[in-house]
């Protein structure tokens, strides 16, 4: 086994006997397998597009199978066994249709061509052979930006999944992640070129994000301000946790009327700012943080827990029989729903008995979207010519469970009061019930969503650096990020490809960067590691 494509990868440098995560060496050996059959895949869809051929329900299933290799989101073997063989019947018949079609469809030996052992033991030995390490000789700057692309398609993936959910995709997505998988088989690549195709991944990411984003406002309209309570309120209760906006408005749906309250925990909590989602009376509120918490605030939940799409730790055995996942979730003996019928999770929520009583808690504003944020510009703007506003600062990105991530909680304390941040992603939780007051009736905290909004957050920059007639290096904007997994390293391209420089990326740098990659990014983008909050700060304002 060899993994390092978390921030959280064992010493900084790779998990080799199990994923800190919680992988084992038989589930990493699968997803390298699936991963090199996705790749064999896209070698076919590639011939398919030159022959005129294109299977919608092969490039979703292509997103769908990428996606459940990213950290934390199936770790169920069984399941990759069947993604295995899926993506190979997939393959040939791809392959067939080129060849009718009177296309090229003879590949080397390899990925295009390999037959899976028809056991589960003999696919994790086939896998064994071709993971990350699998060439010793490679040159280790290539392997860099091979994985670096790789992991950035990871994050596209996802992206593209969450918003085919809601009905939108885009075939320039597909496209692109059948050229950048075949492309990373090509030995003939040098780094100029894949540093090309990592650029063009971050191009793509945003097109990803764009129509998630319109998805999602399409479907629940544009978030607004809300006062969201993290308290409890006495009944029964749904925790749901995760991502996925549909998973949240289906069990809304399911359980009204049934003297059940719901929860959102985690990267759910923006979703209090949908028009669509708020008009349920029983979703209540916000349960708990977020990674450094997870288990023990789970454990403690007094009702049923649905967790959709990814960001899950192994669940306990104390609270074992009352998760249920959704989606690409997966955990060998946790239920799994997967044709959104949640009976099973609002039948446990009966049983178990729910809040004995009332419990206040602090509140907390969501909601500060695009939309919302861009209808007072005019103040923003106005603020900062008065000197109002001296500084934007973006603190956004994962959380995580390794120790260094306080930075973030004590970064945004010492943050002067002139001074306004912006945030999003489950980051967030290391001060997202922080107070810090406001300038001119503009809170100077402002969550402007989940990960899946970095797309606005982008929009937010770009509308200030038009209204300020300057380019967004030149903002009085710094961001400050912290990443974890997989979609992050492909919003971190993006924000490359936009040409952002000065980011400041943290707790620790990723694993898979060589040296070499490394010097390149900081020469390039001036690209630099978190110090300590009072240093950063510093060198920021001065």
């Amino acid at each position: 086994m060899f993994c390092f494509q978390c921030e959280q990868t064992s010493k900084g440098e790779g998990c080799t006997k199990i994923g800190v995560c919680g992988k084992k060496p038989e589930v990493a050996a699968l997803q390298d397998l699936l991963m090199y059959a996705v790749k064999g895949l896209s070698l076919a869809a590639v011939a398919a597009r030159k022959a005129g051929i294109r299977d919608p329900k092969i490039d979703h299933f292509a997103c769908e199978a990428i996606f459940s290799t990213l950290t934390n989101v199936d770790f169920d073997p069984n399941r990759f066994v069947q993604l295995i063989h899926q993506t190979v019947k997939f393959r040939d018949e791809l392959k067939a249709k080129v060849t009718a079609a009177g296309g090229e469809a003879g590949f080397p030996d390899g990925p295009a061509n390999f037959t899976p052992a028809s056991t589960q033991d003999g696919l994790v030995a086939q896998g064994e052979t071709v993971g990350v390490k699998s060439d010793p000789d490679i040159n280790p700057d290539i392997l860099s930006l091979r994985e670096l692309l790789i992991y950035g398609i990871k994050g596209v993936a996802a992206y593209a999944d969450h918003a085919k959910i809601l009905g939108k995709t885009d075939d320039r997505i597909f496209d692109f992640i059948h050229e950048a998988m075949a492309a990373s088989l090509n030995t003939d690549l040098g780094a100029d070129d894949l540093v090309g195709l990592v650029l063009k991944c971050g191009e793509i990411n945003l097109v990803a994000m764009e129509i998630l984003d319109a998805a999602n406002t399409g479907a629940y309209g544009h978030p607004v301000p809300t006062s969201v309570p993290l308290g409890a309120k006495k009944g029964k209760a749904i925790l749901v946790s995760g991502h996925d906006l549909k998973d949240l408005e289906d069990i809304l749906k399911q359980t009204r009327g049934k003297g059940i309250n719901v929860y959102t925990h985690g990267e759910m909590l923006p979703c209090h700012g949908y028009p669509e989602l708020k008009k349920y009376d029983h979703f209540y509120g916000h349960y708990g943080t977020a990674w450094q918490n997870q288990a023990k605030e789970f454990d403690a939940f007094p009702g049923a827990i649905l967790m959709t799409t990814n960001c899950i730790q192994k669940p306990k055995d104390s609270y074992h029989d009352k998760i249920f996942t959704t989606g690409l979730v997966g955990w060998p003996g946790v239920a799994h729903i997967g044709d959104k019928n949640f009976a099973p999770v609002i039948e446990k929520a009966l049983e178990l008995p729910g809040f004995a009583e009332d419990t206040e808690g602090k509140s907390v504003m969501v909601g500060f979207a695009r939309n919302a944020v861009m209808g007072v510009a005019g103040t923003v703007i106005e603020a900062v010519k008065n000197k109002a506003i001296r500084h934007f600062f973006l603190v956004a990105g994962c959380d995580g469970a390794k120790p260094g991530r306080n930075y973030y909680t004590e970064f945004v304390e010492k943050v002067p009061k002139d001074c306004v941040v912006l945030t999003l992603a489950c980051g967030k939780f290391r001060f997202f019930d922080q107070d810090l007051g406001d300038i001119g009736g503009i809170p100077r905290l402002l969550d402007v969503g989940q990960c899946n909004d970095a797309y606005s957050a982008v929009q937010i920059a770009v509308a200030l650096a038009n209204a300020f007639e300057c380019e967004v290096n030149d903002l009085p904007l710094s961001m400050v990020l912290s990443w974890y997994e997989q979609k992050a390293c492909a919003i971190l391209l993006s924000l490359l490809y936009l040409g952002i420089k000065d980011i400041r990326l943290g707790p620790s740098l990723p694993a898979f960067i060589s040296p070499n990659i490394l010097n390149v990014l900081v020469e390039k983008f001036n690209i630099m590691p978190i110090q300590t909050p009072d240093e950063d700060l510093k060198a920021i304002l001065g």
